[in-house]
């Protein structure tokens, strides 16, 4: 019985360590970035209606090559617009998520994704586009 918690805990761990770390503070993003001397990367999306956007997350962002990748390259960035009252986001988030949106989205385009240096000033832009993890992390990082 030890032995199966033991194994248990062991892929709980191994599984989350690759868990993409996602900001949802725009301030924060800027203070990790400027410490670190990384790019930001804003993703807006639709998580729970938008199926470009499960195909990004799907397909690049929840990867572990693309999370190994961008680990000390990126400060990820979420800018969630969800539709359905289950995943409905804190009136505080919204507003901040709009604010992002009226500032570097404002076509609304989804998934649209946003690459800043770590002054928010915009240094490149993408969208879904079928590719591999590391296809993708190199656009963003040669912005």
């Amino acid at each position: 019985m030890k032995k199966i918690i033991a194994i248990a805990f062991m892929l709980f761990f191994s599984v989350s360590s690759f868990a993409q770390e996602w900001l949802t503070n725009f301030d924060e993003a800027k203070a990790l970035a400027t410490q670190n001397n990384q790019k930001i990367v804003l993703v807006f999306q639709g998580s729970d209606w938008c199926a470009p956007c499960i195909k990004l997350d799907k397909e690049v962002w929840s990867t572990a090559e693309f999370q190994t990748l961008a680990k000390n390259k990126f400060v990820m960035l979420q800018a969630d617009f969800p539709k359905r009252k289950g995943n409905k986001l804190t009136p505080e988030l919204q507003a901040h998520n709009n604010k992002l949106a009226e500032k570097y989205n404002p076509n609304g385009y989804f998934p649209f994704v946003v690459v800043l240096n770590d002054k928010g000033e915009v240094v490149g832009n993408s969208g879904y586009e079928k590719s591999t993890p590391k296809k993708y992390f190199n656009k963003l990082n040669n912005f």
